[in-house]
């Protein structure tokens, strides 16, 4: 009975289970079907057009940001796998770069508009006083004699026009009076009888005696105490020519000079010369007449003026520096030669070539001394040529009718050959910026003027430029540093192109022989994959035995100029790398073996059966790339060894392709 029960237990706990398992069936089948349905509708299209995205994904190197292609794979220089470019920018130009508002509040980014206004440039400018140099003289002795008294006998004396300077005793000048006495007494000696001509010979005679002894520096005065005195004097005075200050003494008493001898060089400091070094950037700025601030050292908060009066034709090649010279009353002797001033110089306008100030305009100027300027045509006060109209030796500097087109200091990128310039997109849905390359004029204070590139009212970037700079970097795009189009990985491996080595026919013997070579070669790049100094060395002597062994009787004198030219470079090359002290130019010495066996294998084909693979690493050599030769396709690379092992690819099989 019992048992009968516990089997009817049992079998009502089997059907319910079945039960269960048939409904859970059921819920299965009919929430899949439900799934599928729903993959035909809207969220279908979806997923869709989400695929279509990801087809359109460009993929790039984080190392080598130029690389990008449509699809995923290896960098082609450094290998690494390619990433997904960053869309952040959308659908925006090449030069373009759009950012979210919160970004560029992080940037810091702010601008400014174009404008055209007056702009002041402030030209500062060092130098020195300086005499005169119209206003310099030297005494010198007009005679030969003995200077027996000097009256000046140390510099920086004051002299007045007249002041004695000099006793000379000078025998030439006894003689010249003596015959000034001689001329004299005839001239007292004509009788009334005497002829006419006798009387205007004699006459002619005293005063040609007379001129003779001007002529060797006496004065009227001098010569008629002579004649007074009815004997010669033994010491004749020099007098000064001119006021100034005795800058110079270059004789002693007691010293014999001769006829030129500098006695004296005396200069007059009641006008004296300001010289300033003008950059050669500043020049557009100078123009003559412009007014000049200066100060010294001596006199701080004195502020002195002046105008330019001259500006040197010449530059100097050491400092750069122009010099420009202003003309200054110093009545006073506040003015000292030799003091150090600063300069000021203002100007509102810049102007290409010789220019002047308009308030020259309808004047006349001496072209021998542009500082004599006059109302009036007329001669020179000081050499007394024909004045000449400004403006046939300057170009007018009129004010321009409209203000020059300016930008802040801060906006441009001046990389030394362009300058960038990154400019705000008007009405774009997130802020937007272009890159924009333009032709700047010269600086003034804190503004650029602008020749080319941007138009009145554009709105540029003044603070944050860089970093909107290094986003176009990162993206890949033209930036300041790049203006060049951005490198697919289709382009670079198109810019690789394999060179084509004319074929030769030769013997197999000729082959074999270069396979010596070869093996040789294959020990010596292992060595250098392994950083193996030593072996390295010892592989490029046996790949030199190897190399002197090859009987060039074999090949045809067409071929044997080739293989001529080949190996000397290969011996050459074998001899830097067993030269080399360090592994780095063993590298250098190894890349051209390289070549020139790459160009062998090529020309002369390898031994029968044998097969080489030809690899690159795009990264050796500072990116520059070298090519090396293997027998497997096992990359180890002799131009980083360890700390690169793997970096390259196969880029050539060579000779028997394997199965």
């Amino acid at each position: 009975m019992k048992m009968t029960q516990a089997k009817s237990l049992l079998s009502g706990r089997v059907f319910k289970t079945v039960i269960l398992v048939v409904i859970t069936f059921l819920a299965g089948y009919f929430f899949h079907a439900l799934l599928k349905q729903s993959t035909t509708g809207p969220e279908h299209e979806h997923t869709g057009e989400q695929a279509a995205a990801e087809k359109q994904t460009m993929w790039t190197c984080s190392m080598h940001p130029q690389i990008r292609q449509p699809k995923p794979g290896k960098c082609p220089l450094c290998f690494m796998d390619l990433i997904p470019a960053s869309s952040e920018s959308g659908d925006v130009g090449p030069r373009q770069i759009t950012f979210s508002q919160e970004a560029l509040k992080l940037m810091e980014v702010q601008t400014t508009p174009v404008e055209r206004k007056f702009v002041e440039a402030e030209i500062r400018m060092v130098g020195k006083v300086d005499y005169d140099e119209t206003k310099v003289k030297n005494i010198t002795a007009w005679v030969p004699g003995r200077i027996d008294r000097l009256y000046v006998d140390f510099t920086g004396i004051t002299v007045n026009k007249g002041d004695h300077m000099v006793d000379l005793y000078s025998p030439e000048l006894i003689s010249a009076q003596a015959e000034l006495l001689q001329a004299l007494k005839a001239v007292g000696g004509i009788k009334d009888n005497t002829s006419d001509i006798m009387k205007r010979t004699i006459l002619a005679t005293l005063e040609a005696s007379r001129d003779k002894l001007r002529l060797l520096g006496l004065a009227d005065a001098q010569i008629e105490n002579i004649e007074s005195a009815g004997e010669p004097v033994t010491h004749i005075t020099i007098y000064s020519p001119m006021g100034g200050v005795v800058i110079h003494k270059n004789a002693t008493e007691g010293m014999y000079v001769n006829t030129g001898t500098p006695i004296y060089t005396l200069a007059d400091l009641s006008r004296l010369w300001i010289k300033l070094d003008a950059y050669e950037s500043d020049l557009p700025w100078i123009r003559y007449g412009q007014e000049v601030e200066f100060s010294t050292e001596a006199y701080p908060g004195q502020i002195f003026k002046s105008k330019i009066s001259f500006r040197d034709p010449i530059l100097n090649a050491k400092t750069r520096t122009v010099k420009v010279r202003l003309n200054v009353d110093n009545p006073d002797g506040s003015l000292k030669p030799g003091m150090f001033v600063r300069g000021v110089l203002r100007a509102k306008v810049a102007q290409g070539g010789a220019a002047m100030d308009p308030e020259l305009a309808g004047k006349w100027i001496c072209p021998m001394h542009p500082s004599v300027v006059k109302d009036q045509p007329g001669a020179c006060d000081i050499c007394e040529m024909d004045l000449v109209a400004t403006e046939s030796l300057f170009a007018m500097a009129n004010e321009p009718n409209e203000p020059p087109l300016v930008i802040p200091v801060t906006a441009p990128l001046i990389t030394g050959k362009r300058a960038i310039v990154y400019v705000r997109i008007p009405d774009a849905n997130k802020p937007t910026f272009e890159g924009r390359e333009v032709v700047l004029g010269p600086r003034a204070a804190d503004y650029y003027l602008v020749k080319e590139g941007l138009a009145e009212g554009e709105i540029v970037v003044t603070n944050g430029n860089f970093k909107i700079d290094s986003a176009l970097q990162i993206q890949a795009k033209p930036s300041m540093m790049s203006a060049e189009k951005v490198q697919t990985a289709t382009e670079h491996q198109l810019s690789v192109s394999e060179i084509k080595y004319e074929i030769f026919e030769v013997p197999d013997e000729f082959r074999r022989q270069t396979w010596g070579i070869v093996e040789k070669y294959l020990s010596l790049q292992g060595a250098l994959a392994s950083d193996d100094k030593d072996g390295a060395t010892r592989a490029a002597g046996q790949t030199q035995a190897a190399l002197s062994a090859v009987d060039m009787s074999l090949v045809s004198d067409k071929a044997h100029n080739v293989w001529m030219a080949n190996s000397t470079k290969m011996k050459a090359a074998l001899d830097k790398i067993k030269e080399a002290k360090a592994i780095e130019p063993m590298r250098e010495g190894f890349e051209g073996l390289s070549n020139e066996l790459i160009a062998v294998v090529g020309q002369f084909g390898v031994y029968e059966g044998k097969t080489l693979y030809k690899l690159n690493c795009p990264m050796a050599f500072n990116n520059k790339g070298a090519d090396w030769l293997q027998i497997d396709e096992d990359i180890r690379n002799p131009y980083f060894g360890a700390s690169m092992y793997k970096c390259g690819q196969v880029s050539e099989v060579i000779g028997t392709k394997p199965k």
